[in-house]
């Protein structure tokens, strides 16, 4: 019901978040408030069209004019469409994660830097965090400079050269759509007033995800009049990552004055069980905004906290605890979900339920537009729509064989880069370039004719007849066609092949949807946009969830920042042990761990009736066995590591301390192999103290002073993790180890 004015809706898990923000739409709407003049962002397709839908219904006949969009789909957008206003090529592509990572790969051989000091993943993640934080090449430069740090300046080389590169290819990647955009309303007045004029409502969802660059480029549409709404929930920021910054939220009114905050507590998903627990555990965060999550749904099963012996035991118990309750209750497959902390998990899970004849879906797995056959297609695609597309002419002119081999290859590059033009005016400029052979030139002829003419089908073609021609007419179908007989991979090929056309059928199918999203002066709604551009716009701006599709009979197994958005009956959240949830060295730092404890929040209240935690007492890394204390949001959630229920979410049968035992008398495992052997000199009389604490300061004669990260067990029975001023990190068993207080 608030109209005008900045607006903050904290949204706890389950609260009806999307309800809210359509009905808002709706509500303005209904009071005058044109469609036209109102916008709506979030963060994923899956999201963005949802609400677009709910609007629609709410609102018919006026919904279809508000723009519901992905940040990075509405700034391509406005970038399009403005592009000669602000010094840009209309027909730019978009890179994505792999287009980046190869781009990149590329300028370190240049460069003659080794990939393996300089892994181009972490070159990569540096852009583009300096992008979130607006620092173009040159700024980025300074800082590295400044701080006389060698991976830095290495990265400031590193990204001079690809955002010429970019340039040269009319390309953009990710971080470029939001921050091209900030610059433009930065430093172009009209610019910015004729979009904060037409967007005078502006409704951003996951406001706890934004990064600084999304921070301002809100904070500019919102302009004067500030109707801003922002709804997310401090409790699942967990994306720092990626450059997500949790002051946006917590300092809203702050940056808006006189803003309205707005609650939503109740939580309409989850049993109260499962939310007592999550509740106890983000408590245990300092840097959040109060609030109490609570339902009138009933209590529901008790949580279930098991540890195990080992991985494969963990993936054992979880297979044949849904085979079970699929049997007593009569589950389907897809009320289950597995989640994980790292990918690498996925495996031994895997293993499982093959075993047992389970059908599974990986979300986040290789994804259809990732598959080697569909990024050949999706290269020519591009091509046609630009032509100095680099990295994909690259992928794609001698694909089929043209005849032009490295050689020839190599020395177009190397004119191309001297002259500072793209490889298709190095293609154009041919009878320039000495050295290169006959047969190669003669390739090169044929590749220029069908792209140009392919470029003149696309005047007048969809997306999805473009798609079906490039195909046949550059013989890439029936280079798989023809091995298809007898392989079986290449039949798969042509399958996902066939896939891509029916992808293009259902985007032009699907492009009324997405009429709303048109710039025109008039509030007069676009025709649709079937166009082949704008097909490669949506393929390149699908996120991993974007993928995922509920499709019925399979269990899902994802990582949890996946999971974020999604709901379940039945939830296992695996691998809570220190180390890996939280992760690594997440421990030692507050920050950090505070976004480990809010990602466990996120896997908890995905739950609706059932929730199980399990661990592993021993988990492989590298082939070699280490033992594993449970993780610290175990405890914190109200579970302990008993065989006597202390808590009511504690199920008896499957405590840490039962499953520990049978691990002691079943198996021949040494638990002093992995505690440090030089941390555990027998003749050196333990010290007589009755309890270890977590944060307690500790010493030890070899690796002096150090800080207790967890404690399992008391007295001299007691296994703790301590982490020493020296950069060690130990598990060490009391009653072995001559560890004395420090304080």
């Amino acid at each position: 019901m608030h109209l005008n004015g900045p607006l903050l809706i904290l949204a706890g898990a389950g609260s009806g978040k999307t309800r809210v923000i359509v009905h808002r739409i709706a509500n303005l709407v209904n009071h005058g408030v044109s469609p036209w003049n109102i916008l709506a962002v979030t963060f994923t397709n899956k999201a963005a069209g949802e609400m677009r839908k709910r609007v629609d219904a709410l609102v018919p006949g006026k919904g279809s004019a508000v723009w519901v969009s992905t940040f990075h789909s509405f700034c391509a957008k406005l970038l399009r469409i403005e592009a000669k206003n602000i010094g840009l090529d209309p027909n730019f592509v978009i890179y994505d994660d792999g287009d980046q990572v190869a781009l990149i790969k590329e300028i370190l051989k240049e460069m003659l830097v080794s990939e393996k000091q300089f892994p181009p993943n972490q070159i990569l993640s540096a852009i583009n965090r300096a992008k979130d934080e607006l620092l173009d090449a040159e700024s980025y430069s300074i800082h590295a400079h400044a701080h006389s740090d060698p991976f830095r300046e290495r990265v400031a080389a590193v990204y001079s050269t690809y955002q010429r590169k970019l340039k040269n290819s009319n390309a953009l990647d990710f971080g470029d759509l939001i921050m091209k955009t900030v610059e433009a309303f930065r430093d172009k007045t009209e610019l910015r007033e004729k979009y904060q004029k037409r967007f005078r409502y502006l409704l951003v969802d996951e406001y706890q995800d934004t990064n600084h660059a999304q921070y301002l480029l809100t904070k500019y549409i919102a302009g004067p009049a500030k109707n801003i709404c922002v709804v997310g929930d401090d409790d699942q920021s967990i994306y720092s990552w990626r450059g997500a910054t949790i002051r946006n939220i917590l300092e809203f009114e702050r940056d808006y004055p006189g803003a309205k905050v707005v609650k939503l507590e109740q939580n309409y998903r989850s049993t109260s069980n499962i939310l007592d627990a999550a509740g106890k555990l983000i408590l245990n965060n300092e840097k959040r905004k109060p609030k109490t999550i609570w339902t009138a749904n009933d209590p529901g099963d008790p949580l279930r906290f098991v540890e195990m012996m080992n991985e494969q035991e963990e993936a054992r118990f979880v297979t044949e605890e849904i085979v079970q309750l699929k049997q007593d209750n009569g589950m389907a497959l897809q009320d289950f979900a597995i989640f994980y902390r790292t990918n690498a998990q996925s495996r031994v899970f895997e293993d499982a339920l093959r075993r047992h004849t389970i059908p599974y879906t990986i979300v986040g797995a290789l994804r259809f537009y990732e598959r080697a056959e569909i990024k050949d297609a999706v290269a020519y695609l591009r091509v046609v729509v630009n032509h100095k597309d680099s990295l994909s002419i690259k992928r794609i002119v001698n694909n089929p064989a043209r005849g032009l081999g490295k050689n020839s290859l190599g020395l177009l590059e190397q004119y191309a880069a001297t002259q500072g033009v793209s490889l298709w005016d190095a293609f154009k400029n041919v009878h320039a370039v000495s050295g290169v052979s006959p047969s190669a030139r003669a390739g090169i002829k044929n590749f220029i004719d069908l792209v140009e003419l392919f470029q003149q089908y696309a005047q007048k073609y969809g997306a999805a007849t473009m798609v079906r021609r490039v195909l046949e007419e550059t013989g890439y179908w029936d280079k798989w066609a023809q091995e298809a007989e007898t392989d079986p991979e290449a039949a798969e090929r042509l399958d996902n092949l066939q896939e891509l056309i029916n992808a293009a059928m259902d985007f032009e199918n699907k492009a009324a949807d997405l009429k709303p999203e048109t710039m025109g002066e008039t509030g007069v709604p676009a025709a649709p946009d079937h166009s082949l551009a704008r097909f490669l716009q949506e393929v390149a701006l699908m996120s991993d969830i974007d993928y995922w599709k509920d499709q019925g009979g399979t269990i899902t197994l994802m990582t949890v920042h996946l999971a974020k958005g999604l709901e379940f009956p039945v939830v296992f959240v695996t691998g809570l042990e220190e180390g890996l949830f939280p992760i690594g060295d997440s421990a030692f730092d507050p920050e950090e761990l505070e976004e480990e404890r809010r990602l466990a929040y996120v896997a908890m209240t995905r739950a609706k009736t059932k929730l199980y935690l399990t661990a592993s007492a021993s988990r492989r890394i590298f082939g070699s066995p280490h033992m594993n204390i449970p993780s610290r949001f175990v405890e914190e959630a109200g579970i302990r590591s008993s065989s006597t229920p202390v808590s009511p979410y504690i199920d008896d049968a499957y405590s840490s301390h039962t499953t520990r035992e049978k691990v002691s008398q079943d198996t021949d495992y040494d638990f002093n192999q992995d505690p440090d052997r030089a941390a555990l000199p027998p003749t050196t009389p333990p010290p007589r103290v009755a309890n270890w604490r977590v944060g307690q300061r500790v010493s030890h004669p070899d690796f002096g002073e150090g800080k207790i990260l967890s404690v399992e067990g008391t007295g001299q029975n007691a296994k703790v993790q301590v982490f020493f001023m020296n950069g060690a990190k130990k598990k060490l068993l009391v009653k072995y180890a001559p560890l004395t207080p420090a304080d």
